[in-house]
């Protein structure tokens, strides 16, 4: 049986996030130590970064390859298929006169009064949209039977057509799967190239639309995160590194390459997640049970809510242009996806994002970004565009190279960019400089205002808490803007989400349809069906090499008020009744919603959340920099804090050099990261290595 959690004496696990600029790695040892290292990342080819970084991390350690008992990781391959539309030539299979739903949606738009808004374009294009005669009823009665010749003929035309990847989703499949998975596997016998997913494998529950736009998010990404993973798998062989590789899901847990590999819409917000589960893991270490998680990288910006030490979770997620959230009353912006994840709100708005003039001539940030190539200008890898890095390399808030001296940054190189879009605004370099930085941080401060004002929540109340290898350059300014007093900078920011990754478990999610009203509900019936999906869950693990291990079963059941379209997931209990049930969604439709109704509840769907008995916990205060420091103590040097403070001489400092409470302004760098602090802002060290900073004189 594979290591669990690391458990095994003298076994190590090494968790790897993928980011756009760098590759993150965190590597715990049996008996709890713990090593970071970053290395810059290969777009093209993300596991060779992912392999180098594991060999340095690995040998710094003092370990061999077969000491490691687990691979976690992070990846961006799913986000990113559907952010530059790179997926797979699609084809959907779908009942007689339905072929339209994908395109129907839900019928609405994310903004009635915004006349620019552009629906989506479908992952799936109406050519290749086919129809099959067929019929379900919504109890599960057969109507019309399925034609297997309809479906190879359907198959057929599509596979002429180039489509590598299919999505069959049938009327009311979810009460009675037999067509579909027929249809399925009909599909594989037939066209054995060509990759196929059936809705019910993802999601068996009513929505025929969500349904419809669940499979196709995961059929349009499979082919890219299969292959990668199987990349990653024959790497790892190649290294000679044995252990099982388990990728972070979008609910802030863990799933073996397999799962991944056949349901990859699970995995779209994988690593960022990571980073939410980290911070209510640290959280609980601090006292600090209120956080909202601030991460941003090169490319995009996140925040998440911690409340009362939980992590907000959520069913449903939409992946769109400018900011995807999870939210309950912002519909049809983007791509959606009915699965379990952390309600992470997201915006294009990273290190790397290009600074540009509109047709206007006003400036603008993001959403496009450098990536890792070319990447800022400033990296001297061909960027000829100004990017957010090239403004705070000008306004001097950067050190002279990234990642412990692995990337040097030209400052030259950053000017000259920035000059040329200083020009036509008539603004001088500095000015111009601060306009982008300014305007990314408006743009992330968006995100924290989306988990927490537009849901009635004062951000005032909660610690912003700052990650990536970029958020605690920003973090403070953001904060301010947003009226908060108080910024947590955890032990090595920079690789913080890689680190949360460490305190996810391995789980399964399962959901079965339980549609009645709740007066009518058969308690029996559901304890059955949860007694049922219990032995699903130990026939999972098993497959995952498990057999016998300790496990953890969450029970939730989603309820609604008869008519409408969205539910609340109630925790389940053996000792609710019909009543308890009863008041327990009553207060969370209150707690959300702000009111609660006379009218009738029904549920919808029995969940389960099975996990893993979890091995060792990481000590984010014993984290340790892997790689050689080439950091320079630097005594001082001028930055720029906006108009109102100019340029100021600024004292620079190692974070490990920074021993005792200290006032703004005040720049801390280590390996991971960089903090900056302006002035007006004062921050100390507290005994878990993590430094907050908390704005003077500043009331409500």
């Amino acid at each position: 049986m594979p290591a669990i959690g690391g458990s095994r004496p003298g076994f190590a696990r090494v968790s790897v996030d993928v980011g756009g600029t760098f590759t993150d790695l965190v590597l715990l040892t049996g008996n709890g130590e713990a090593h970071f290292l970053k290395v810059s990342s290969t777009p093209a080819a993300p596991e060779h970064a992912v392999i180098a970084g594991l060999t340095a991390i690995i040998a710094s350690a003092g370990l061999s390859p077969e000491a490691v008992g687990e691979v976690l990781h992070g990846t961006t391959v799913g986000s990113n298929t559907l952010l530059q539309k790179t997926g797979a030539r699609c084809g959907l299979i779908t009942t007689a006169g339905f072929r339209d739903v994908l395109e129907i949606g839900r019928v609405r738009t994310p903004n009635m009064f915004d006349l620019s808004w552009c629906k989506p374009e479908p992952l799936v294009r109406r050519r290749w949209r086919r129809e099959v005669r067929e019929r379900i009823a919504a109890d599960g009665t057969i109507v019309v039977p399925l034609d297997p010749a309809d479906v190879v003929d359907q198959g057929r035309l599509l596979a002429a057509d180039g489509v590598t990847s299919i999505a069959v989703c049938f009327l009311n499949s979810y009460v009675n799967p037999e067509h579909e998975e027929v249809a399925a596997t009909i599909l594989t016998e037939t066209f054995p190239e060509i990759a196929v997913t059936a809705s019910v494998a993802v999601l068996p529950s009513m929505g025929e639309y969500e349904r419809c736009s669940t499979a196709a998010v995961n059929a349009y990404v499979l082919p890219a995160l299969s292959d990668y993973t199987a990349r990653l798998e024959e790497a790892l062989r190649g290294m000679g590194v044995t252990a099982p590789l388990l990728i972070g899901n979008s609910n802030g847990g863990l799933s073996t390459a397999a799962v991944a590999r056949t349901k990859p819409v699970f995995f779209v917000s994988s690593g960022r997640s990571a980073g939410a589960v980290g911070a209510a893991r640290l959280g609980a270490a601090t006292g600090a049970q209120d956080l909202i998680a601030f991460d941003m990288g090169g490319t995009t910006a996140s925040a998440t809510l911690v409340r009362d030490g939980e992590v907000s979770r959520t069913q449903e997620y939409e992946f769109r242009d400018g900011i995807s959230t999870p939210s309950r009353f912002i519909k049809a912006g983007g791509y959606l996806m009915r699965v379990p994840s952390v309600d992470v709100a997201e915006v294009g708005s990273g290190a790397g994002s290009i600074a540009w003039l509109d047709e206007g001539g006003l400036l603008r940030v993001g959403p496009r970004s450098a990536g890792a190539v070319p990447g800022p200008a400033c990296y001297c890898l061909g960027g000829k565009q100004p990017t957010v890095t090239d403004a705070n390399v000008a306004l001097g808030l950067l050190p002279a190279s990234l990642g412990g001296g692995e990337l040097p940054l030209d400052s030259d190189a950053a000017r000259r960019v920035l000059a040329d879009i200083a020009a036509p605004l008539g603004l001088s370099l500095h000015d111009t400089a601060q306009g982008i930085r300014d305007i990314a941080n408006a743009n992330m401060a968006r995100a924290i205002r989306a988990v927490t004002v537009e849901r009635g929540l004062d951000a005032r109340d909660f610690t912003l808490l700052a990650f990536g290898g970029s958020g605690p350059v920003h973090a403070c300014d953001i904060a301010a803007s947003l009226s908060m007093n108080r910024v947590l900078f955890p032990n090595a920011p920079g690789v913080f989400t890689a680190a949360g990754m460490l305190a996810g478990r391995l789980e399964h999610d399962f959901l079965r349809p339980l549609a009645t009203s709740l007066d009518r509900i058969d308690l029996e019936r559901l304890d059955a069906v949860c007694k049922a999906m219990e032995d699903e869950a130990a026939d999972a693990f098993a497959r995952d090499g498990y057999a016998g291990a300790m496990l953890e079963h969450l029970f939730t059941l989603d309820m609604r008020y008869q008519g409408q379209e969205a539910s609340l997931s109630v925790p389940l209990s053996s000792e609710l009744t019909k009543q308890g049930l009863r008041a327990v969604f009553l207060d969370m439709y209150r707690a959300t919603y702000g009111y609660v109704s006379a009218d009738n509840i029904e549920s919808v769907a029995v969940r389960l959340t099975s996990l893993l008995a979890s091995g060792p916990v990481l000590d984010f205060a014993v984290m340790r920099d892997a790689g050689a420091d080439t950091l320079q103590e630097q005594e001082s040097r001028s930055a720029y804090f906006g108009k109102d403070a100019g340029w100021v001489n600024t004292r620079v400092m190692t974070r490990a050099a920074f021993q005792s409470a200290m006032t703004g302004p005040l720049i801390l760098q280590s390996a991971d990261s960089t903090i900056v602090v302006p002035p007006g802002w004062m921050v100390e060290a507290d005994t878990a290595g993590n430094i907050a900073a908390t704005l003077k004189d500043k009331g409500r």
